[in-house]
């Protein structure tokens, strides 16, 4: 039994390390605190990908009362803890990020028309900002054919399990 608790406690440890070094990276001041704009960058650089309305719901958790704009790291490590023990947020399989790109698709090319994108992910679901499309659009894009080829963009933003 010791050695299990030894255990669990060496798995948080480790977390709370690796929660803590995203979470510094972006305390400007050092005085751990980030600013609350940075947080949905520092969740998904540690591999969870909340939709905003769910990320939204995280920053309220861990906001103070008197809204700074910042976020403490006291306050968050406790919930990315937990976020991250119960495995939340995981990115979406590659295969299944594929099959959505297929279906856009239509001719079965193996590409998309940048502009065609664009439409898409700024007018369907959980649109895209307009930031947010010229900075996907810029890794996206092909240089030499100016087309979206969407095996290897997948394959480029997919995070593959540790």
């Amino acid at each position: 039994m010791a050695e299990d608790k030894d255990s669990a406690e060496a798995v948080v440890s480790e977390l709370h390390k690796k929660i803590s070094d995203a979470f510094n990276l972006f305390d400007d001041e050092s005085n751990k605190t980030v600013d609350v704009r940075e947080v949905g960058t520092i969740i998904r650089s540690l591999g969870c990908f909340p939709t905003e309305a769910e990320l939204h719901e995280i920053i309220t958790e861990i906001e103070e009362e008197e809204l700074t704009g910042f976020i403490r790291l006291e306050k968050f490590l406790p919930t990315m803890t937990k976020v991250l023990m119960e495995r939340k947020f995981r990115p979406i399989p590659e295969e299944l990020l594929l099959q959505a790109f297929e279906v856009l698709d239509q001719e079965k090319k193996g590409y998309l028309e940048p502009e065609d994108l664009k439409k898409f992910m700024t007018q369907e679901g959980e649109p895209f900002s307009h930031d947010e499309m010229e900075e996907m659009l810029s890794a996206a894009v092909d240089p030499d054919k100016n087309v979206v080829y969407y095996k290897d963009f997948v394959g480029m933003m997919t995070v593959r399990d540790q």
